[in-house]
C-alpha cells in the first residue's frame, strides 16, 4: 500500500530544506515569511507557520525579533540532521497537549509577534507554533483578543522599576520613559494594542503609570493637570514607538528598505526642492550631503529633553487651578 502523502506544512518545509542544503539559501538569510508562503504555496497563514515552526524545532532555521525567521548557522543546523520525508518522525520538542499551559501560549505568541507582527498571531499559528492541536489554546485562553491582552501585559510586565527611585522628579520620568522605550523596542508589535482614548486596564502597563504619576506627585500640581501631563509623557514615547512596527509592516509589504524605498522617492523629492514653494524646507535639506537621517532611536532621546523642560516649567510655576470643562 502507498504511503498517505505528506501534508501541506511538510512538503513546503522539504522544500524550504532543500533551498538549505543546496545554497539556495545561506546561513542568515531570510526564509520566505508566513505570508509569502502562503501566497507561493496557496495555503492558510496557520499552515505557513506549521511549515516554519517544524523547521525550526529540526534546527534548520531560527527567528530573530524585528529581521523575521533565518538560515541557522551551520554547525546548528548540522546538529539536526534533515529527515527524508520517509523516515520522518514528530519532533520530539512539540509540547503535548498537557503540557500546555497559559504562560507558555503567551510566550510563543509574543515570540511570534516579535518575529512576524501582531498580524501573524492567531489561535490556530500559536497552536502550530507549539505544535499542538489547533483547538488546544482554546481551554486556556478563549480567543485572539484575549491572547493579545495577556500578550501585552507579560511584555508591560517584562521590566521593573528600583525599590528606591532615583532622586529628584525628572530623573525618575526619565527613567520611566527609557524603561518604556526599551520594551517597546524589544516588542514593536506592543505600540499597536489599543489606543490613546481606550486605554488598557493592564496591571503591568498601570506599574509603569503609576511610577510616572508618583514622580509628578507633591508638586503642586492639581490632579487634572497631573494626568494631562502623565498622558502627554505617555503618548510622547507611544507616538514615536508606533512607527517601530509600521515600517516592518511596510517592508514586509513592498519588499522594500526604508532605504530602497527613499531612493525611489528622489524624482519627487528633486522635483518638490526645485520649486520656489518651499524654500526653508529646501534649504534645511540642502544642508545634509547625504540627506537626512531619521533615527527613532535618536529621536526619542533628542525629544525627552524638551518635553522634560517643559515639565519643569510648570512645576516651578505650578498652575492656579484650572475650571472645570
Amino acid at each position: 500500500m502507498a504511503a498517505p502523502p505528506d501534508p501541506p506544512y511538510r512538503r513546503i518545509a522539504d522544500e524550504i530544506a532543500r533551498r538549505i542544503a543546496d545554497g539556495t539559501l545561506a546561513p542568515g538569510d531570510r526564509v520566505p515569511s508566513t505570508r509569502r508562503i502562503a501566497r507561493e504555496w496557496g495555503v492558510a497563514l496557520a499552515t505557513a507557520t506549521k511549515a516554519l515552526t517544524t523547521l525550526r524545532l529540526e534546527g534548520l532555521v531560527v527567528a530573530r525579533p524585528r529581521v523575521g525567521t533565518v538560515v541557522a548557522a551551520r554547525d546548528r543546523a548540522a546538529s539536526t540532521e534533515h529527515r527524508a520525508p520517509t523516515t520522518r518522525r514528530t519532533p520530539s520538542t512539540a509540547l503535548p497537549d498537557r503540557d500546555l499551559s497559559r504562560e507558555r501560549i503567551v510566550r510563543a505568541a509574543v515570540d511570534l509577534a516579535d518575529a512576524e507582527g501582531l498580524a501573524a498571531v492567531s489561535m490556530r499559528s500559536v497552536a502550530a507554533r507549539l505544535g499542538v492541536a489547533a483547538m488546544s489554546p482554546y481551554r486556556h485562553v478563549t480567543g485572539k483578543d484575549d491572547l493579545v491582552l495577556l500578550m501585552a501585559d507579560a511584555a508591560f510586565g517584562e521590566e521593573t522599576y528600583p525599590a528606591s527611585p532615583p532622586e529628584g522628579w525628572r530623573a525618575r520620568l526619565e527613567l520611566g520613559a527609557r524603561t518604556l522605550w526599551t520594551i517597546y523596542r524589544r516588542h514593536p508589535w506592543l505600540a499597536q494594542v489599543g489606543s490613546l482614548t481606550r486605554p488598557l486596564m493592564l496591571p503591568s502597563l498601570m506599574a509603569h503609570a503609576e511610577w510616572a504619576l508618583a514622580a509628578l506627585d507633591g508638586h503642586g500640581l492639581d490632579p487634572e493637570t497631573m494626568l494631562d501631563l502623565h498622558v502627554l509623557f505617555y503618548s510622547y514615547i507611544h507616538g514615536i514607538a508606533v512607527h517601530l512596527e509600521r515600517e516592518a509592516q511596510a517592508e514586509a509589504a513592498t519588499g522594500l528598505s526604508e532605504d530602497q524605498w527613499m531612493d525611489q522617492q528622489a524624482l519627487a523629492f528633486r522635483a518638490i526642492t526645485a520649486s520656489t514653494r518651499y524654500p526653508v524646507f529646501t534649504r534645511l535639506t540642502s544642508s545634509f550631503a547625504d540627506g537626512y537621517e531619521l533615527d527613532l532611536d535618536a529621536l526619542f532621546a533628542f525629544g525627552l529633553t524638551p518635553l522634560l523642560d517643559g515639565i519643569a516649567l510648570l512645576i516651578a510655576d505650578p498652575p492656579s487651578g484650572r475650571a472645570p470643562s
